[in-house]
């Protein structure tokens, strides 16, 4: 849990001031957890991930575990988990694709988003993706929980 905190203290800290909002990754009560981490140009709004949902080029990365994938996700989406998201995208693309059924996307692509339930991992997961040269990579900071939401309304 400590490695998680510090992990999220690291990148707010590279990316802005933190938020804090009470509340650690996996529900446990921390002054460490960011809320918002407004690094411009990396962060796609529910609307924007909307308009994006219409471009067939759009890779869309679920980071949550199976289990909360399987209770559901955005349509589109691939589940490739944060516990295994830097080995997956360091896979060969012939690798890649044969284990999670969608392409690897290429360093340089603008249209690669990652999300969570409500943003923290998927915040954690850009990270991990930048530092691998997917510099142009995004997250829905709103995550699955505010997309189901916003859907149901």
């Amino acid at each position: 849990m400590r490695l998680v905190c510090l992990a999220l203290v690291s990148f707010a800290f590279a990316y802005g001031e933190p938020k804090n909002d009470g509340f650690c990754v996996g529900g446990s009560e921390s002054p460490c957890e960011a809320k918002s981490f407004p690094a411009s140009g990396t962060v796609v709004s529910y609307e924007e991930l909307k308009d994006l949902l219409g471009n067939q080029k759009l890779q869309l990365f679920d980071v949550r575990n199976p289990d909360e994938f399987a209770e559901g996700y955005i349509p589109g989406a691939t589940n490739v988990p944060l516990g295994g998201l830097e080995q997956a995208f360091g896979l060969s693309p012939s690798a890649f694709e044969q284990r999670y059924g969608t392409p690897l996307p290429m360093k340089d692509d603008s249209d690669i988003v990652l999300y969570c339930q409500r943003g923290r991992r998927s915040a954690t997961a850009l990270e991990i993706v930048h530092a691998l040269g997917f510099s142009k990579a995004r997250h829905y900071f709103g995550g699955y929980g505010e997309w189901k939401r916003l859907e149901a309304a």
